[in-house]
């Protein structure tokens, strides 16, 4: 099966703790956000701000490869459980969002794409996963 490529949006911080503990998360750890993951999935992360009431990041900050075959639960930062799926991380180039808005086919209005990422995870075509995760340095 061919693999889907994913945006998380998450904080940054989140997405170190992940990167950390080896596994991804979304939507405040809901189970339904990794449950429909499939082991080879892509996900590159899009940070609008460092933690919730952080500064703005507004980059692409990370790259995982779901390596887990089911969701799972452990805490995430919160101190509670979240459901999180095992994923191996890349080191990667943080990439600022702004430059690549024109090109990326899920932008539909540049003048409001901020819209586009309102979303906790959603799925893009192979074409702009293959153009952030180059910018990214990811070796595809």
């Amino acid at each position: 099966m061919s693999p889907r490529y994913i945006i998380g949006v998450v904080h940054a911080q989140h997405v170190a703790a992940g990167k950390r503990q080896s596994f991804v998360a979304f939507s405040h750890g809901k189970e339904s956000a990794v449950r429909n993951l499939d082991v080879g999935d892509k996900v590159i992360f899009y940070a609008p701000k460092t933690e919730f009431d952080g500064a703005p990041v507004q980059a692409f900050v990370g790259h995982a490869t779901i390596t887990g075959a089911a969701p799972r639960q452990a805490d995430y930062m919160t101190g509670m459980p979240a459901w999180v799926r095992d994923a191996q991380f890349d080191d990667v180039t943080e990439v600022p969002v702004r430059p690549l808005l024109e090109e990326l086919s899920f932008i539909t209005r540049p003048s409001h794409w901020g819209m586009s990422f309102r979303q906790g995870k959603f799925a893009i075509s192979e074409v702009d996963y293959r153009l952030i995760a180059k910018a990214m340095g990811v070796t595809i």
